[in-house]
């Protein structure tokens, strides 16, 4: 991950039941949608989820099922409440965990939106944000 310090904290979340808790040593403060329709079929709407790098310590993992959305990435969520706790690169393990979540969420800003090209008609946000395409978000990673 190549936030520097500042831009970074440690934080803390959970799923509804508390079954499972994410502690992650250098998660960004910035907030990304993801408005690809897996994500929103994933959710219910756009993904809202923060970078937690590689450095996560994962407590209930006996509690995580993990779904094998695409070639380059995997999901888990709570076997127990159902919750989705996280979005997973597999080429290099940086999790991205949905915003609700966390415990503290005071510290966040809306940065960012991914997959702007595949937003539906029916909302749009406020806020003033970096915007990608997928085939934007595909070139910077790498991925195909």
């Amino acid at each position: 991950m190549s936030n520097k310090p500042s831009e970074t904290r440690e934080i803390q979340g959970r799923c509804l039941c508390g079954a499972v808790t994410i502690v992650a040593k250098t998660a960004s403060k910035k907030v990304g949608a993801c408005h690809c329709k897996m994500c929103r079929r994933w959710s219910g709407g756009p993904l809202f989820a923060v970078d937690c790098g590689v450095e996560a310590r994962i407590e209930g993992e006996d509690k995580i099922s993990v779904f094998d959305s695409s070639e380059w990435a995997d999901r888990g969520f709570c076997s127990r409440c159902g919750t989705h706790l996280f979005y997973r690169l597999k080429q290099t393990g940086q999790l991205m965990i949905p915003a609700g979540l966390l415990d503290d969420d005071a510290h966040l800003e809306f940065e960012h939106q991914v997959f702007i090209d595949e937003k539906p008609g029916y909302y749009s946000f406020a806020n003033e944000t970096h915007n990608m395409t997928g085939a934007e978000v595909f070139a910077l990673y790498g991925a195909d």
